[in-house]
């Protein structure tokens, strides 16, 4: 197998480890909630504590894996994925509210560290749909967490399911050392590491335009993704009136789409369009598919409903391969895990932000509809944003 194979086969297994971590709690949170005596809600808190420790630590990602090496710093992600799990097993609010701090200390620096990886061993014709494949490990991630975890809890306890993944983390970092003296050859131990650290991306990003213009559309997909994955299940079901399993399945269905999307949209970004026109006109389908689905209502058949779902997966989760491919190559030559680190704070920024506010939305007007059509609002303007912010280069694949 050629190192750029090896490379993405590597990055995408971690990334699923990692995202499968992230979601194990939340994927059984009304039998953790009743055995802690809150209710199931709180598993909002538990995300946003989980992605203020991912935003935090990719900033300090980037400037790490310059020191010790992309394989290393990912390790030493998952064994904090793993450390974390263990001591959500504590039966105690702080240890749990710790215990998402410590898995959001472990997932932030996955992806600065994959770009980094894969910046340096994927030829740049294949950039936009080596990232994609990727970042599918984001929603596989999410899927192997929904479809594992429960039934290990109702067979064995939700203990040894957490446990589970837990030593599955632990056991992939141990799997990947073999490649480390490889794909960490070009780490630098003269680095140094300091708490400038976590403002260096941040800095690398204030100075370029291009890489703002990046950063600040990453906020709100990453927000409408999110606004996506967290409200659509409670719109089927408390506006239009489906049963819990049948309204589930249009969370499942947006994550399909949105996996397989997101190697589309890699392929047409190498081959046909550039990476800024793709982001331009996926942001346009978002706010599309954002605005029907505002116009939902009881009478409409389910297979209209889940065409709908599909288009915002497709969109709203299909984007982050393109995206991470274009800071890659908009970063400048060996900081690529550092301009994504700078990047994704917005990213995770946004993913914590924007539900948020849709949230507050939706209570104020007791209405997901209206909510879902501001959020295409939104995201026309950012779509429009980006397509007039410059001229579109060529693919990566033309050149």
């Amino acid at each position: 197998m050629n190192p750029a194979a090896v490379a993405l086969v590597a990055t995408t297994a971690i990334q699923i480890a990692a995202a499968a971590a992230a979601l194990t709690l939340p994927a059984i949170a009304p039998v953790v909630a009743r055995d802690l005596g809150v209710p199931t809600s709180m598993v909002g808190t538990y995300i946003a504590l989980l992605y203020v420790g991912s935003s935090t630590a990719a900033l300090a990602g980037g400037g790490i894996v310059l020191r010790v090496g992309a394989i290393r710093l990912s390790q030493l992600c998952l064994i904090a994925c793993a450390a974390g799990l263990a001591l959500g097993l504590v039966p105690a609010l702080a240890a749990v509210a710790a215990a998402a701090v410590l898995v959001g200390l472990g997932y932030g620096p996955i992806t600065p560290a994959s770009s980094h990886v894969l910046a340096k061993t994927t030829p740049r014709e294949k950039l936009a749909l080596t990232f994609s494949i990727k970042q599918t490990g984001v929603p596989a991630g999410t899927a192997l967490a929904g479809l594992v975890v429960p039934p290990l809890a109702v067979a064995y306890g939700w203990h040894a399911a957490v446990l589970a993944i837990a030593a599955a983390c632990a056991l992939l970092a141990f799997a990947v050392q073999p490649l480390r003296a490889a794909l960490d050859a070009d780490r630098d131990r003269s680095a140094r590491l300091s708490a400038g650290q976590l403002v260096a991306g941040l800095r690398l990003v204030a100075a370029s335009a291009p890489l703002r213009t990046m950063a600040a559309v990453s906020f709100v997909y990453a927000g409408m993704q999110m606004c996506v994955s967290s409200f659509i299940v409670a719109y089927l079901a408390e506006e239009i009136g489906l049963s819990l399993v049948v309204a589930g399945l249009g969370l499942t269905t947006a994550n399909v789409a949105g996996v397989a999307a997101r190697i589309v949209w890699g392929a047409i970004a190498d081959r046909w369009l550039s990476a800024r026109a793709v982001l331009a006109w996926l942001g346009a389908l978002m706010a599309a598919a954002s605005a029907l689905a505002a116009l939902f209502a009881p009478g409409w058949p389910l297979a209209a409903l889940l065409a709908v779902a599909a288009a915002l997966g497709a969109t709203a989760i299909g984007w982050n391969g393109v995206y991470l491919a274009e800071v890659a190559r908009l970063a400048p030559a060996g900081r690529a895990g550092l301009a994504t680190g700078g990047c994704l704070f917005f990213t995770f920024v946004g993913v914590v932000v924007c539900p948020f506010l849709f949230g507050v939305l939706q209570r104020a007007s007791g209405s997901y509809a209206l909510c879902f059509a501001a959020a295409a609002g939104v995201c026309a303007l950012a779509a429009a944003a980006l397509g007039l912010s410059g001229r579109f280069r060529a693919p990566s694949g033309s050149a």
